[in-house]
């Protein structure tokens, strides 16, 4: 489809970037080992420690899918059970040219929907019940474009082995402060002088490593639903109606009593986000009030979240964000929506606007 060569460059050049730091960082472990450590064996035993780590991140993509589905009590649909949902996904699948997904419902009333999954042919779309309760089915069906979206650009694969760099960061700077620590209360000979020095100085490189390689993760989270928003629009023609889906299902998490925690990254809304842009925009309710009738009306309210995401604060917190706030992706649909309706949008201007 015309327009992918621009998100996976944005894709290929994030993955390039974040796996270069890592590379670097552990190049740099190497020399410090070499460079500090005089006991060979103490060299191949630290060595092995690195590799732990990547053995856990391994594990984990191998059974991430089944500990989605066990946290989020998920129930997969059997044919024709719920045949309107079936239908809509079966339609957009098909214009996406990916496989059919299988089909799931969260026991949750919370509004909210996500896809996960090793290959796209073994990817799983499931919906909250609240979701299929709270919107109309011209939303649905834009929230089920925006997840298809992900599976067009294979995000679950990508997202899941670029997250794993700065946890193993993460691992190895807490294992090398440990082991400093701990080295700190034997002995002082020289081999494990310089094996404690060594290990303070990987510690504090891993925990920099982390940060910066998080950062870089996060952004390409919130890049990458910027473009999922953006190919819904294309896929079901209609922007209006994921604008309105992501207006209700943001003020629906921000009343749930106890945000889900497990798998905030693959929902098409962060819960604990939602609950944090509409609670900034109660504090400051009699400002926004503009008729001061007590309601923030839907004007007012869009008024709120644009001043609210022009803040300085506003743009540092996102940087922490696997989510991009709701009325920038808003305004997002918006510009993709006026052109449409200007007769001048075509098929190659799908990401244009991102």
């Amino acid at each position: 489809m015309p327009g992918l060569a621009r998100l996976k460059f944005a894709m290929g050049s994030g993955i390039f970037l974040t796996a270069f730091i890592f590379a670097a960082f552990l190049a740099l472990v190497l020399f410090i080992i070499q460079t500090f450590v005089v006991d060979l064996t103490l060299s191949y035993d630290f060595i092995i420690i690195l590799a732990l780590p990547l053995l856990f991140v391994l594990f984990q993509y191998l059974i991430g899918p089944s500990i989605v589905r066990l946290s989020t009590h998920l129930q997969y649909l059997k044919s024709g059970e719920n045949p309107w949902l079936e239908s809509t996904v079966k339609e957009l699948a098909d214009k996406s040219e990916v496989p059919m997904p299988r089909l799931a419902i969260v026991p949750n009333n919370t509004p909210n929907a996500f896809v996960f999954g090793r290959t796209a042919k073994s990817a799983t779309l499931a919906v909250h019940e609240g979701l299929l309760r709270n919107l109309n089915e011209d939303e649905v069906k834009g929230v089920i474009g925006h997840e298809l979206g992900h599976i067009k650009h294979k995000d679950y694969a990508i997202m899941t082995l670029l997250s794993a760099l700065p946890l193993v960061a993460y691992l190895v700077a807490r294992g090398t402060w440990s082991a400093a620590w701990l080295g700190g209360r034997s002995s002082r000979e020289k081999d494990q002088g310089g094996l404690e020095a060594a290990l303070i100085i990987i510690g504090v490189l891993s925990f920099v490593v982390y940060i910066i390689s998080q950062l870089s993760v996060m952004r390409l989270s919130r890049l990458r639903e910027h473009y999922s928003d953006a190919y819904s629009a294309y896929v079901t023609g209609s922007p209006r109606s994921l604008e309105s889906a992501l207006a209700k299902i943001t003020y629906g998490l921000s009343l749930s009593p106890k945000p889900p925690e497990g798998v905030r990254a693959f929902y098409i809304s962060d819960p604990v986000q939602a609950k944090q842009e509409i609670r900034e925009i109660m504090d400051k309710k009699e400002d926004y009030d503009l008729d001061h009738d007590g309601v923030l009306d839907e004007k007012e309210l869009e008024l709120a979240m644009e001043k609210e995401a022009k803040s300085t604060w506003k743009t540092v917190n996102t940087w922490f964000s696997t989510h991009p706030p709701t009325f920038k992706r808003i305004m997002l649909l918006h510009e993709i929506e006026q052109e449409m309706q200007s007769g001048k949008y075509t098929n190659d201007r799908v990401y244009t606007h991102v």
